[in-house]
């Protein structure tokens, strides 16, 4: 990989897939900086400024405790309704419609 033509992301993503696990977001950044050969007026500049874009961009999770991995590596979240608020709902359109048919035929007499 041509590390110093390469975003700084670019560079996170190939360590993080390199390593295979999360990596202390520190370590990763500094990482990062290292192989860019950034030139580096100010170390908590550029730090706050990988982080900003590694924690803006999609391809990136945070694991938690400072450790950053690949959203790649975590499953999506499978939402799933449950059938008791399926039917819950069902039971309470049932009630409404009886009332309004109990409405109607009160106002038809």
């Amino acid at each position: 990989m041509d590390f110093v033509n390469s975003s700084e992301v670019d560079i996170a993503s190939y360590i993080l897939s390199q390593k295979g696990q999360a990596i202390y977001y520190k370590d990763l950044v500094l990482e990062v900086i290292e192989k860019k050969h950034k030139p580096v007026q100010s170390l908590s500049a550029a730090i706050s400024e990988v982080y900003t874009l590694i924690n803006m961009d999609s391809r990136f999770h945070y694991e938690g405790d400072g450790q950053w991995g690949l959203t790649e590596w975590n499953p999506p979240e499978v939402r799933r309704h449950s059938s008791r608020s399926g039917s819950v709902k069902s039971k309470a359109a049932n009630k409404a419609i009886n009332n309004r048919q109990k409405k109607l035929e009160s106002i038809q007499e």
